[in-house]
């Protein structure tokens, strides 16, 4: 999938619509329920989709992010009363000690080098006990196996780094897993659980869930909250995404002129036809 916008790969904007945008969507509306309620960061917030979306169901959303020209527009585009957007950096951000219950942080900490000093920022705005939810691409699936490198990353962590960083500043860690995929579903209103499977016409299996590309982690000092197994319906975007590329297409120089030559002969099959 392709948007009608050129997208360097380094922010998520409403118009992109592409995998990452199902990702990252994703992402939200699973933490949109953990933040149900509560007072909410979301650090490094980029033009504020997220933050927006979280503030539907949380008491009182902060976004913050360093670029002050990205808040400013932000600010146009959420005028939302339990709302609000910060210039600030995630090495720095702009709050006291110990004023939210949920910290988010989606695919921000590849892009700094000291992940202590983030973490660390982190854990002293939260409320004893609070919950960060903080994802980050997982460098073996997302670098080593893919032979990519991200030009935006400075320090990429494989999952074990990850897991044994967060397990510094917080007594409960969980790792949920993330990728991208093709599927069909089918759904039961009685069953419980979910089984996966991958194959093609030779053959049929079931998949664990095949290489994650994102790790997203649960952390806190207490007991962590229960995070279902879930599936985004990225239908939406995709039918965005279509519509873009097609937009594209007809106004290229060439689609109007194949257009163009072909007017005449459509107006003589018309006349014909009668």
């Amino acid at each position: 999938m392709r948007s009608s916008k050129v997208w360097t790969g380094e922010r998520l904007e409403t118009d992109v619509f592409t995998e990452t945008s199902i990702e990252h969507l994703h992402r939200y509306a699973i933490t949109m329920e953990l933040a149900a309620g509560k007072k909410v960061l979301d650090i490094a917030c980029g033009e504020g989709y997220g933050s927006a979306l979280l503030a539907k169901n949380a008491l009182q959303v902060t976004g913050v992010d360093i670029e002050a020209g990205i808040i400013s527009m932000a600010k146009d585009k959420y005028p939302q009363e339990n709302l609000q957007f910060l210039t600030g950096s995630v090495e720095n951000i702009p709050s006291a000690d110990q004023q939210f219950e949920v910290v988010v942080s989606f695919e921000t900490l590849e892009h700094i080098g000291d992940h202590e000093k983030m973490i660390s920022e982190i854990k002293r705005v939260l409320l004893p006990g609070g919950l960060l939810v903080i994802s980050t691409p997982d460098k073996k699936n997302y670098t080593d196996t893919q032979i990519l490198k991200n030009p935006f990353h400075v320090k990429e962590l494989y999952a074990e780094e990850f897991g044994a960083l967060l397990q510094k500043y917080f007594k409960n860690v969980e790792l949920l897993n993330q990728q991208i995929a093709f599927s069909s579903v089918i759904t039961s209103e009685k069953a419980e659980g979910q089984d996966i499977y991958a194959g093609d016409y030779r053959e049929i299996k079931k998949d664990p869930g095949g290489n994650r590309l994102y790790c997203i982690a649960l952390a806190s000092d207490e007991i962590l909250p229960p995070v279902k197994n879930s599936l985004f319906n990225g239908q939406s975007i995709f039918a965005e995404a279509v519509a873009a590329k097609e937009k594209l297409v007809i106004n290229t120089i060439t689609y109007q002129t194949g257009k163009a030559i072909l007017f005449p002969f459509k107006l003589l099959r018309k006349l014909f036809k009668k």
